[in-house]
């Protein structure tokens, strides 16, 4: 198994915290959210890591993980980012990241256990985490439902009420060749300004709605967080 972090973007909400370097580099609890990952990663077992650059590449250099570069990374989104590391995508099962958050092994380890071609973890409990970064806790969260065998029928729209948010979606996803292909497929009909622009979830939802492969969803109930501004990382401290 192998992993893909994605690196690419600055983080332009972290504002001065990102002057100088890659969001990924921030710290939480004295160590960067990279470091908190690699960690995560190697003790589940997986040692071939790449990380696709963008901003500040120069910078996450020095720890010997395989390189795919965003050359647009300040014109285009997440999605776009993956598609660099389309060479690993294709030949084997991946665990892919963003680099903004944090979690510990067991969160990797059932992503590697699963068997469907495509997998997202989700944290049930999400409320608990979105009360201490928000007020109201509907503020920045994003539709989450599955069915009862834990199926995605819809992800990342604005929820209208809390019946809508049956967990969160945090930022890890496991693809296999078939899984990655099919996002591929759906990607490619999309025009390029489109394909730009597409977020992770706004492709996981194209894919769910096509309906050729399923998506399934792996409950994770441990520690993790998401870093998305100066606030986020002061309510973790």
């Amino acid at each position: 198994m192998k992993a893909i972090i994605l690196a690419a973007g600055r983080g332009s909400r972290m504002k001065s915290l990102t002057d100088h370097q890659p969001k990924c580099l921030v710290k939480v609890h004295g160590k960067s959210l990279l470091d908190c990952q690699l960690d995560a990663l190697r003790e589940s077992g997986i040692n071939e890591i790449a990380i696709v650059t963008g901003y500040k590449r120069d910078l996450l250099s020095n720890r010997g993980l395989v390189e795919f570069h965003n050359k647009r990374w300040d014109e285009t989104n997440m999605v776009s980012s993956l598609a660099c590391a389309e060479q690993w995508l294709r030949t084997g099962p991946c665990i892919v990241s963003y680099s903004d958050i944090f979690y510990k092994p067991p969160a990797i380890q059932s992503l590697m256990a699963c068997r469907s071609l495509l997998a997202i973890a989700f944290d049930p409990n999400w409320r608990v985490l979105w009360s201490r970064r928000f007020a109201d806790p509907l503020l920045d969260a994003e539709t989450f439902r599955v069915t009862s065998d834990l199926k995605v029928t819809e992800i990342g729209n604005k929820p209208r009420s809390l019946d809508q948010v049956q967990g969160q979606y945090m930022g890890l996803l496991r693809f296999t060749p078939s899984g990655w292909a099919e996002v591929d497929r759906v990607r490619a009909e999309l025009t390029p300004e489109c394909r730009d622009k597409l977020h992770m979830t706004g492709i996981l939802q194209k894919v769910i709605e096509v309906g050729v492969i399923e998506v399934e969803a792996i409950p994770y109930l441990g520690d993790w967080g998401e870093v998305d501004s100066a606030e986020d990382l002061a309510s973790y401290e």
